[in-house]
């Protein structure tokens, strides 16, 4: 087993990483807008972090299928990073959906 990743293996690697980096500035943009009433761009800002979140699966996804086929990537310090920024970005994003929630509640009373 070699003792760096592949080319495919580091990009994958970075996607995951660039794009949960991206949900969670969407996700809080989305909140910000929210405080300031601005809910169709709280709106706008989290369905944009969705789609960086598909795209951050698809990378894992990746990385996921060529451990299944038999060719394990070694584990570095950045692949780790990369998974902890993807669930730290899922669990924001899912309270992102509930700040932005409580805000228009809060507004319409």
């Amino acid at each position: 087993m070699s003792e760096t990743m592949s080319q495919e293996q580091l990009e994958a690697v970075m996607g995951l990483i660039i794009n949960a980096g991206n949900a969670k500035s969407d996700a809080m943009e989305a909140i910000q807008a929210a405080k300031q009433g601005d809910f169709a761009l709280a709106e706008e800002k989290l369905k944009a972090a969705d789609q960086a979140l598909v795209e951050a699966h698809h990378s894992q996804t990746g990385l996921l299928t060529d451990e299944a086929s038999g060719n394990p990537m070694t584990i570095t310090l950045l692949a780790v990073h990369s998974q902890d920024h993807l669930m730290t970005s899922i669990t924001f994003n899912d309270m992102a959906k509930e700040v932005v929630d409580l805000y228009k509640r809060l507004g319409n009373e």
